[in-house]
């Protein structure tokens, strides 16, 4: 039983590909994530490198058997520095082999996204090799699109796609946006800059002035998911973060997606609500851990 990995991601598809394919919708992350990273491989400018390998995301895939014959893969995950290992889902020996052998890389590993059980898993081998210490930080739910709802009636104002004109507001309501469910630690323009480039900004516009906004990833095997829907706090209970999410939600089925997801976060109630009026239905709960060293905990953490 073998975990491979790599920094490349021209590496990782042609192994993992099939397998991630095989459920778009529950692998949404891994498969929207290498998307971007193979377009922007793609795209570099000649003469223009790679960032250097350590600051770059790695990827896995995991098959069962001996080394010499392996099985099929049964399991992937993606870890960009920054940022959570995701976890597709796998057996539980592969769940364990992973963070024994991230573990003995010294690779450093700030959270983790996963189902319920595959955390706890991870959680403990991850503490008997290094010490860290897992805290739940958020449980989040996947949902999928059934049948579009649009709200009615609708928010006053309409939706246009978001252009150039439009990418130093976005920016900062993205930043607002991050600090807001606590992701703050990342400059969200180059993300701005990229969703633009294919029109997966969508922004609600009323009075002659954007007051909502919401985005989609690129399509990737008929499916797209929904993301950074935000509104300024002043302008809140108006409707608008439901007439920009039914919006962005019926670009991604014009451009072809037959499946579109989202993720919530269960502690939102009003959200979670939101999206299941405009016919959203759940597909499954993952949970997302940090990692701290023990001592670095406060008195009485767990």
């Amino acid at each position: 039983m073998s975990w491979f990995t790599t920094q490349a991601v021209e590496e990782f598809l042609p192994e993992a590909g099939d397998f991630l394919r095989a459920d778009p919708v529950r692998n949404t992350v891994l498969l929207s994530v290498t998307e971007n990273l193979r377009v922007t491989a793609a795209t570099r400018p000649p003469g223009r490198s790679a960032p250097p390998s350590g600051d770059g995301p790695l990827l896995g895939w995991w098959r069962p058997g001996p080394a010499g014959s392996p099985g099929p893969v049964v399991g992937a995950f993606l870890h960009t520095p920054g940022f959570p290992i995701v976890l597709t889902s796998m057996p539980s020996e592969a769940v364990t082999g992973l963070a024994v052998e991230l573990a003995a890389s010294r690779r450093r590993v700030s959270g983790l996204s996963a189902e319920a059980h595959a955390a706890q898993a991870f959680a403990d081998a991850w503490r008997q090799r290094t010490g860290d210490v897992a805290t739940v930080r958020r449980r989040i739910r996947l949902w999928l699109l059934a049948t579009l709802v649009r709200p009615n009636p609708g928010p006053r104002g309409e939706p246009r796609v978001a252009d150039e004109r439009d990418r130093d507001l976005l920016v900062e309501w993205s930043r607002a946006f991050l600090r807001e469910i606590g992701d703050g630690a990342e400059d969200p323009a180059a993300e701005v800059d990229q969703r633009l480039s294919y029109g997966g900004l969508t922004v609600w516009e009323a009075g002659g002035s954007p007051v909502s906004m919401a985005g989609i990833t690129r399509i990737v095997h008929a499916m797209a998911r929904v993301g950074s829907v935000y509104t300024p706090p002043e302008l809140r209970g108006r409707g608008y973060a439901g007439g920009v999410t039914a919006a962005v939600s019926q670009v991604a089925l014009d451009a072809g997606a037959a499946e579109v997801v989202l993720f919530t976060d269960l502690a939102n109630i009003t959200s979670n609500a939101l999206y299941e009026r405009l016919g959203y239905h759940p597909v499954e709960d993952r949970t997302e851990l940090s990692f701290a060293t023990a001592g670095s905990l406060a008195p009485g953490g767990r």
